[in-house]
């Protein structure tokens, strides 16, 4: 019979080493597992976010188109309110006038 060599003496340490490093690795995996699920789900409602805002951008849009409209019609009522103005002082002359 052939007998198998004898093992060095630091290979029992190594060995336990070996099964301790293997045990720490599968807690660092179980752990950051969680974290995998937490990243996925974020990625999720970033996406979710990003729809929303594109559709904010319509909205917004419109907001600025009614702003501008807004600004067009003060300067209307602006010439307008100018305009009544002179025809009340062009009335108020008319009437002032003592007829002849």
């Amino acid at each position: 019979m052939i007998s198998s060599p004898a093992s060095p003496p630091w290979s029992k340490g190594t060995n336990n080493l070996l099964e301790l490093l293997e045990k720490m690795n599968l807690r660092v995996a179980e752990e950051y597992k969680g974290f995998g699920d937490v990243a996925s789900g974020l990625r999720v409602f970033v996406e979710q976010l990003k729809a929303k805002s594109g559709n904010f951008d319509e909205y917004v849009q419109q907001i600025d188109a009614i702003e501008q409209q807004v600004t067009e019609f003060e300067a209307v009522i602006s010439m307008l309110d100018k305009y009544v103005s002179l025809l009340e002082s062009k009335l108020q002359s008319v009437y002032q006038t003592p007829p002849q």
